[in-house]
């Protein structure tokens, strides 16, 4: 899904979310746009990133991502009280630059965020149920480190996860010249796919 500038400040204007200054170079807006399908697994949500270049053009990218787990995860819960996915909203301060897992360059999360817990182990997301408060490691990072991945899987325990290396390389590049401008804090704001239907 590709909305325009447009269409995603309605979206945040219809819900009273912030829409990061353009008239400002490297305020970046992060936009997980979650699909509609139920099925684990895939790369089927999309990334956005919304900002003005140094000319203070409005720039925007869409990147292939998932923000839901993969499906070893939703099978094999890392927490007794099942497997995290992030709930929709905005989540101011969410995340900063630091490193995924001890591991490599990523954006980590860093303020609470609400999550669901799926524990039924069916396969399926479960989009329901009590909202869990908390810093869970609810990261934004990459999948294969060479090139892209084609399934989930491993790669997300409840983060939002790029599929393809050259991507992430150029998102967090982004990151960390918004970082210089304005300090290692960022906002996520994770959408669904009917906000742009309704």
């Amino acid at each position: 899904m590709k909305p325009s500038i447009n269409e995603i400040q309605n979206v945040y204007a219809k819900k009273g979310y912030t829409f990061f200054d353009t008239n400002k170079p490297y305020n970046l807006n992060i936009i997980g746009i979650r699909s509609k399908n139920v099925i684990a697994n895939s790369f089927d949500d999309t990334l956005c990133l919304i900002f003005s270049d140094d000319s203070l053009t409005p720039q925007i990218f869409y990147f292939a991502a998932t923000t839901d787990p993969g499906l070893f995860w939703l099978k094999n819960p890392l927490n007794v009280s099942g497997t995290a996915i992030l709930v929709p909203g905005q989540y101011k301060g969410s995340h900063q630059v630091g490193l995924h897992k001890g591991q490599y360059e990523a954006l980590v999360q860093k303020a609470p965020v609400k999550v669901w817990r799926d524990a039924n182990k069916d396969g399926k997301l479960d989009f329901s149920g009590p909202q869990h408060e908390g810093i869970f490691g609810i990261n934004i990072h990459r999948s294969n480190p060479d090139t892209e991945s084609q399934a989930v899987e491993k790669w997300s325990a409840g983060c939002t996860v790029f599929k393809k290396v050259a991507d992430f390389k150029f998102f967090m590049g982004i990151c960390n010249k918004s970082k210089s401008l304005y300090g290692n804090s960022f906002t996520y704001t994770l959408l669904e796919e009917s906000d742009f239907t309704t």
